[in-house]
């Protein structure tokens, strides 16, 4: 009787989404107190949202099921139906959130000129429309996200960010951040969450990627804002009974594996330089946190490049013809870095 081959697993470099909570992670959601958090019952989501407001420099915060719900919350309480909100053309609010700026909040969107998804204050100064011409849209709402998704987890600058901040303020608007992968952006820049947190009227902050929760996402700002977000997140379905279960992840989290994104960051640079070496790569993003995006030659196309990774075990994102992304995260080691790595030579498409 012949053995079973035993095949090597697969390295998923598709998002740092596919996370999978530790043991030890495990064991904290095991053993957290729980209540009703509709009631506001729930004591290990009461700590999660205490320790994240004071964290960020704000009042308040709201536990959600995702950085998209929290986005959504934002924006529908920011604005009203007709405002317009401003961002730039890959953020994750305009591209990846299924039209939800439109149908939750009924806003129109404009799109600021950018650099890797970072624009600038002068940039926004100039999209402001006439408050006096009533044929057009109220500028109501601006949103920046660090670090940035399709900019290849570029990192904002804090100054540019304050800038914004202070023409906001001054032509009556509000600025949103969506913090999605902020702990990655402050490893490298060495800035802390009340630097940031205080910049900005709201902050979203994703537990289930590079921190490496199952589910979850925080929303932070003023008690004003938070309790009407509350509200909101109940309109959208998104109120949670025992959600301590949940909380207690996001925890775990913060005390745990906030320190070792770094490793990603090393490992994506790995894979960034290999990439950069090989004869079809027409181009890598700088890899400053745990991103890599790469555009292919002309004559490569990158869904066969995609299906020729995943045939050598390396799950990985076509997000353009010639463009692929991946991700590096708590689930990947050195060896599966070695392993991409001798894929990516062979992967000729």
């Amino acid at each position: 009787m012949h053995r079973a081959a035993i095949l090597p697993a697969v390295i998923d470099l598709r998002s740092d989404t596919v996370t999978k909570p530790t043991p030890a992670m495990r064991e904290a959601m095991l053993r957290a107190e729980v209540g009703d958090d509709v009631f506001g019952e729930d004591p290990t989501v009461n700590a999660l949202e205490e320790r994240m407001a004071s964290m960020f420099g704000h009042e308040a915060a709201l536990f959600c099921s995702s950085g998209t719900q929290t986005n959504q919350i934002a924006i529908n309480v920011h604005t009203r139906p007709g405002d317009e909100v401003l961002c730039e053309e890959g953020a994750h609010v305009y591209r990846y959130e299924g039209g939800g700026m439109m149908a939750n909040s009924g806003c129109s969107v404009k799109h600021l000129p950018a650099d890797r998804g970072r624009y600038t204050a002068p940039a926004v100064v100039a999209a402001i429309n006439d408050r006096k011409a009533a044929y057009l849209a109220n500028s109501r709402l601006v949103v920046i996200e660090n670090s940035v998704n399709r900019g290849g987890g570029a990192i904002w600058d804090r100054g540019e960010a304050e800038r914004i901040r202070s023409v906001c303020d001054a032509n009556g608007m509000v600025l949103h951040l969506d913090g999605a992968r902020l702990f990655n952006a402050m490893t490298v820049d060495g800035t802390a969450p009340k630097q940031w947190g205080t910049i900005f009227h709201s902050v979203s902050i994703c537990l289930s990627k590079g921190l490496g929760a199952p589910v979850g996402s925080v929303l932070i700002g003023p008690n004003a804002f938070i309790h009407q977000a509350r509200r909101v997140r109940k309109r959208f379905g998104g109120g949670m009974r025992q959600a301590g279960i949940l909380a207690a992840a996001g925890l775990f989290a913060l005390e745990n594996n906030v320190a070792r994104l770094k490793e990603d960051h090393q490992r994506a640079q790995r894979i960034g330089g290999a990439v950069r070496s090989m004869p079809w790569c027409e181009a890598v993003m700088p890899v400053d946190t745990n991103i890599v995006i790469y555009d292919l030659g002309l004559d490569h196309d990158a869904s066969t490049h995609v299906a020729r990774l995943k045939e050598r075990g390396v799950l990985c994102f076509a997000i353009g013809p010639r463009q692929v992304r991946m991700v590096a995260h708590l689930g990947i080691t050195d060896s599966d870095v070695d392993r991409t790595i001798d894929a990516l030579q062979h992967a000729v498409s």
